[in-house]
């Protein structure tokens, strides 16, 4: 079932869904929804099994539980009430395990303690709040070197390292008058942490993930590939075949000898605005974004953009001009996929943002086209993208209804993707995981179905079928391969009209 509506210009594929959703078709395949995915954070006002049913048919296709936060028996249930919501609407969803990473903060303070220009402060591991001497929750001694900038408190508190006077303590130098309060967030952007961003946390996490239906695993603050094969190596060894996305968060990671092997060693990237304007300032954030979206197109990999698409609808039930704006300039980059976090995580208007989102999607898409790259595609599999490219181009050529790509692991619907076809690209695959990971590609609709010869041809027909399409018959492209089931055996394109 696609059930991404346009203003009642949408298309329902499946039966057992409500008036939200009713198809209008006009002439041929006629297949509209949205091909920018919408990726949203669970919390409070959105952990229950009402709530995520009705984000999954306002329009989410995928859920991320964000591990700064919660319990694991929170975990297991808003696992449960995904996948339950997927099943019942037959639409794949992606879950998301996003790890805290070392998100430094002050520790408890007995009382919030202003600081003035010129102070001297300790920041200290081992230590209780007392005066000018500060707890923090992670062990800053073992990373720093004098010099090195910290931020406090979202860069809201600026300053820099004097000493570092024993195993746990470091004294700072105060920049500027502010205020310090409990638990406040840390960054360090100048600081190497030599591929020791996992901490244990994060490692737990991963074990209880390990054992979890979890289609994608989102490592923070990284700062090279090394993070990244490492946690790769961790997941491998556990069995899992959750995806790794990199989040873009830290001065070190978006250094051009850093970004692009970043991108080539993750499944996807995730520009997390956030963090990175405190670490690398907000000027740089727009062209940041724009370069990773490139790049993850040219090697076929995901990319999100995150943090504060409609911030102003925590509280209010529009967004603002600016925030629009923000949701079309990803969608015309042609990012894969957009987030929001407090929005859904805390807001109190989390349905009405998903329908914003959408709507914003779906206007940008039918009268903005993407904006081309001019990096060619460069895939690790060549004949695979050279079959991609010209599935694509012989699509556009011909008017096409659709792209039908036969998958196994998902890779080939996710190459033709790259190439950010202007039409829908329906994937059929025997595996659940790739069809729920495949659930925030661009443009990319899945369907589990037996391995077989005439698989997505046999999907084709049905779904032409179960809505009576009028006018002349629809053709539609179909990639394949001569052994279903097997990976990596993509070298078929075939031009089929659905009599």
């Amino acid at each position: 079932m696609i059930n991404d509506c346009n203003g009642g210009r949408s298309i329902v594929f499946g039966s057992g869904f409500n008036a939200l959703a009713k198809a209008d078709i006009v002439g041929g395949m006629s297949i509209i929804f949205k091909r920018t995915k919408i990726l949203a954070t669970v919390g409070p006002p959105t952990s229950n099994p009402e709530m995520i049913e009705k984000l999954a048919l306002a329009g989410v296709n995928g859920f991320r539980l964000n591990f700064s936060h919660g319990d694991y028996e929170e975990r297991d249930n808003q696992i449960e009430w995904i996948r339950a919501a997927s099943k019942k609407i037959g639409k794949p969803v992606a879950i998301l395990q996003d790890l805290q990473g070392p998100k430094i903060r002050l520790g408890m303070l007995k009382e919030n303690t202003a600081v003035k220009t010129g102070d001297e402060i300790i920041l200290d591991y081992a230590a209780e709040h007392d005066g000018l001497t500060f707890p923090i929750q992670y062990n800053l001694a073992e990373k720093v070197k004098p010099g090195e900038p910290i931020y406090i408190f979202d860069g809201k508190v600026r300053t820099t390292v004097v000493e570092v006077l024993s195993d746990t303590a470091i004294k700072l130098h105060v920049e500027n008058d502010g205020v310090l309060m409990s638990k406040k967030g840390i960054n360090l952007p100048d600081t190497d942490f030599g591929g020791d961003i996992l901490t244990p946390k994060d490692l737990k996490d991963i074990e209880y993930g390990l054992t979890k239906d979890i289609d994608y695993v989102a490592i923070s603050f990284i700062q090279s590939a090394e993070d990244i094969n490492n946690l790769r190596q961790i997941l491998v060894a556990g069995g899992s075949t959750a995806q790794i996305i990199s989040k873009i968060e830290t001065k070190a990671a978006i250094k051009e000898d850093a970004l692009e092997d970043i991108v080539k060693a993750s499944d996807g990237v995730m520009v997390a605005r956030g963090d990175l304007a405190v670490e690398a300032g907000a000027e740089v954030v727009p062209i940041v974004q724009r370069r990773i979206i490139a790049l993850c197109r040219k090697h076929g990999k995901l990319s999100i953009v995150a943090t504060q698409m409609m911030a102003s609808m925590v509280e209010n039930p529009e967004p603002t001009r600016a925030e629009v704006s923000d949701v079309a300039n990803a969608v015309i980059q042609g990012s894969d996929a957009v987030m929001l976090s407090d929005e859904t995580a805390n807001g109190k208007y989390p349905l009405e943002t998903v329908a914003a989102m959408k709507k914003v999607i779906l206007y940008t898409q039918d009268n903005a086209p993407v904006a081309p790259i001019f990096d060619k595609i460069v895939s690790l599999k060549k004949q695979r993208d050279a079959i991609s490219t010209a599935a694509v181009s012989l699509a556009e050529q011909l008017g096409v209804s659709a792209i039908i790509a036969e998958t196994k692991s998902g890779a080939t619907a996710a190459n033709i993707a790259a190439h950010r076809p202007n039409l829908p690209i329906i994937s059929v695959t025997s595996e659940w995981r790739a069809a729920q990971q495949l659930a925030l590609s661009y443009a990319t609709r899945s369907y589990v179905r037996p391995d077989s010869p005439e698989a997505g041809y046999d999907l084709a027909k049905e779904l032409a079928r179960q809505h009576h399409f009028g006018g002349e018959p629809a053709t539609v492209i179909i990639v394949s391969g001569q052994q279903p089931g097997i990976i990596g055996t993509t070298d078929t394109i075939k031009v089929r009209v659905l009599e």
